[in-house]
């Protein structure tokens, strides 16, 4: 098995690991340092009538996605807001990002940012250029709604979060689940001491399909140097010559993501985590491989154990290979809850069936999360008040995907100190 991970990944050190995320935060600072932006200081006051202007940086899938929504409730009227500026650096997905909203459109990040009407923006592109976008754009004096994951390495996390901090900028990353009623519900419960002590919970996030995970379409349209700035897209990663499999599929690769960890991870950990209470983690372990897809660099089934100063862990169970997960359970000594869907269901535990009795709560659906992180984010904005996904608890979730990774890569378990925020082991 030893064997099988050493061809399947590229192995690190922890030090080589966390030097990259250093080194990423410097590389993006010095890429194309000639072309330069003006911050815009603190940004402006805006009321409660005020309307709200967006940037969206990133026009591929989910960009897409996210401006769609945005313009439908700008024109229906829903929000208060106008997208006036787009950015991406493949001029097909820019023009049509055009078309959808009809703003200004952009190749280069930090000229939107120097946009004064600009007030938000939304980052959506590859992991590993989110840390340099986010702290630029906070400088910038915009708040920021950010995809997950928080960033792509755990020392980048440390550094958005303290620039949040400085800045006073409102943040929201992107796990919509957190803004569902049925978590926000669940953690009133839990707090009610409805499960007594919390000893683990477990959840998953599994999907399957016979040409593999993140395997995009390929546009033959994409010309490096002619339509597609292929050195831009590169950013603060290793330089290698042009391969639009790393560009359409980038999350199959290290170099810009985390697989499952950074990409599906968030969802489940964030709501968890939400419900439970947010800490860093102390220790946390991985394991997996590429048991199907060979066409990438990242697990296609991967597993953490995550492990909390509250004395409890965390088991989140993934596959690319099989879609059957596992039931989202929250293990407390006197009671579990599980959540499904809109449900919650609390059952004691044997010792406390004759004082308990089962308790089932349905909730008042989100239909649309994502439409409903977004009001949420707009409504922070205007009362600079805390998102659902806010900087902290992002920060605490990415520290346990990272070091889940860095468990993988080097096949060893990972520990962390909270009070020093630093990894240990």
């Amino acid at each position: 098995m030893r064997s099988d991970r050493e061809r399947e990944s590229k192995l690190v050190t922890r030090r080589e690991f966390l030097l990259i995320g250093a080194a990423t935060a410097a590389g993006v600072a010095g890429w194309k340092r000639s072309q330069t932006y003006a911050l815009a200081g603190p940004g402006r006051v805006i009321g409660a009538n005020d309307r709200i202007n967006v940037g969206v940086i990133g026009c591929g899938g989910m960009g897409t996605h996210h401006l769609r929504k945005l313009v439908d409730a700008s024109k229906s009227g829903k929000e208060n807001i106008q997208v006036v500026a787009v950015c991406d650096i493949y001029e097909k997905r820019l023009n049509n990002a055009v078309q959808i909203s009809g703003a200004k459109p952009f190749k280069d990040y930090r000229k939107l940012l120097e946009l004064q009407d600009v007030d938000v923006v939304w980052i959506v592109t590859p992991d590993h250029w989110h840390a340099r976008m986010a702290i630029d754009a906070m400088e910038a004096g915009k708040d920021i709604y950010l995809e997950k994951p928080f960033t792509r390495y755990l020392d980048e996390a440390k550094q958005v979060y303290e620039t949040a901090l400085r800045t006073k900028r409102v943040v929201q990353v992107g796990s919509q689940g957190c803004s569902e009623k049925v978590w926000h519900r669940a953690a009133e419960l839990i707090k009610q001491g409805k499960l007594g002590k919390i000893v683990w919970a477990q959840t998953s996030y599994c999907r399957n399909s016979k040409e593999g995970e993140w395997n995009y379409a390929i546009d033959p349209d994409a010309k490096p140097g002619v339509n597609l700035d292929w050195d831009a897209f590169l950013g603060p990663a290793p330089k290698r010559p042009w391969d639009p499999e790393r560009f359409f599929r980038w999350r199959k690769f290290w170099d810009y993501s985390g697989g499952i960890g950074t990409d599906l991870f968030p969802h489940v950990l964030n709501t968890l985590l939400l419900a439970i209470g947010a800490e860093f983690p102390t220790r946390v372990v991985a394991s997996g491989g590429i048991y199907v897809h060979k066409d990438r660099e990242v697990p296609d089934t991967y597993h953490m154990i995550v492990e909390y100063p509250g004395n409890y862990n965390v088991v989140v169970l993934s596959s690319m290979a099989n879609e059957v997960g596992v039931s989202t359970l929250i293990r407390g000594h006197e009671a579990t809850m599980e959540i499904s869907g809109n449900r919650i269901v609390i059952r004691p535990t044997r010792p406390y069936a004759e004082e308990r009795e089962v308790e089932e709560v349905q909730v008042e659906p989100t239909p649309d999360n994502i439409a409903a992180h977004h009001k949420n984010f707009f409504e922070c904005v205007r009362t600079r008040g805390k998102p659902n996904c806010d900087v902290e608890l992002a920060y605490k979730v990415m520290v346990a995907v990272g070091l889940a990774e860095l468990s993988y890569r080097q096949d060893k378990v990972m520990k962390f100190d909270p009070s020093a925020l630093q990894v240990v082991s």
